[in-house]
């Protein structure tokens, strides 16, 4: 169902409903907005909700149709002070530019003001990646020691593998993985589909787990029908899950604490990169709708040399 049309107001003026009141409804169809007509995924519109939230409650007795550039500004610095991650600042920004820019097609305001913040370069930073050792002890972490040991190397080697988000791994269906053919079938932003290949080691784990494992943890529920990877009830392993799951194998080979199922999807991309592949394949791999997005890994490869020059060369 469309959201509904919203009604310009001029000035400060607060009508019939309180001001703070017909800004949460002009949120609530914002996102209605992003849901059916621009076709985001069900987390990027909740991550731009929460983004927004925090906006409406730094606004206060503020009121959107009557911010100057200058109060803008200020929210922005605001950002800053709350000592969020870099890309999280950024979002930030992002999600009221689009806020604004659909309240301007509205009606509701004449100019976007946002549109003139810009992002600054300071929260632009470059990913995270694992070395190939750390990836490999990662990899292998999972032993027969603990509950669902086949699942959560499957789990890891298919994050490492593909390059997928954690939410897409979530979503995999067991007909989505061709272990034969030596491919899987991701479901990105968007709903949109990709093709991403798997390497031998990723089809021995996922095989071991869908022959020795799963049956098992199927058997316990009647929903687990189709997806892939499941809980010890048999239920689909959330995305939660997958994080929690994650930092608990990097914690016992002991990796970085700020690493996460995304630093392994920026590993991905640096290797592939780093061994020479093209940036237009990596971003098809990815799913990344900007080749701009791709882009950033090249920086890590840059950065890697960087540190090599310095470490070695006499006259670095």
């Amino acid at each position: 169902m469309p959201p509904k049309r919203l009604l310009p107001v001029k000035g400060n003026a607060v009508g019939a409903e309180p001001a703070a009141r017909r800004e949460q409804v002009w949120l609530t169809s914002f996102i209605g907005y992003l849901r059916s007509e621009c076709h985001l995924a069900e987390n990027t519109a909740l991550a731009y909700r929460r983004d927004l939230v925090r906006f409406l409650g730094w606004l206060g007795e503020r009121r959107i149709v009557a911010l100057k550039l200058s109060d803008l500004t200020e929210y922005a610095a605001w950002l800053r002070e709350q000592k969020l991650a870099p890309a999280t600042a950024a979002r930030h920004l992002v999600s009221l530019k689009l806020f604004f820019r659909y309240l301007q097609l509205e009606g509701v305001l004449t100019e976007n003001l946002v549109e003139l913040l810009g992002s600054p370069k300071l929260w632009q930073r470059v990913p995270d990646v694992l070395d190939g050792r750390l990836v490999d002890r990662l990899l292998l972490a999972p032993g027969e020691g603990d509950r669902q040991w086949r699942r959560d190397r499957a789990l890891l080697e298919l994050l490492y593998a593909t390059g997928c988000r954690a939410s897409e791994i979530s979503m995999m269906r067991v007909r989505d993985v061709h272990l034969e053919e030596g491919f899987c079938l991701a479901q990105g932003k968007g709903n949109k589909e990709r093709l991403v290949p798997l390497g031998r080691r990723a089809i021995e784990s996922v095989r071991s787990y869908l022959d020795h494992e799963r049956p098992r943890l199927a058997a316990r529920s009647k929903s687990a029908v189709s997806w892939l990877l499941l809980t010890g009830r048999g239920m689909r392993l959330r995305r939660e899950r997958i994080w929690e799951l994650v930092k608990h194998y990097l914690e016992r080979i002991g990796g970085p604490s700020t690493a996460s199922p995304h630093t392994l999807r920026h590993t991905f991309a640096s290797h592939l990169l780093e061994g020479g592949a093209d940036l237009r394949q990596v971003q098809e791999m990815l799913g990344h709708a900007n080749i701009a997005t791709t882009q950033l890994y090249t920086h890590v490869e840059q950065a890697r040399l960087k540190a090599i020059h310095r470490q070695f060369h006499p006259r670095a």
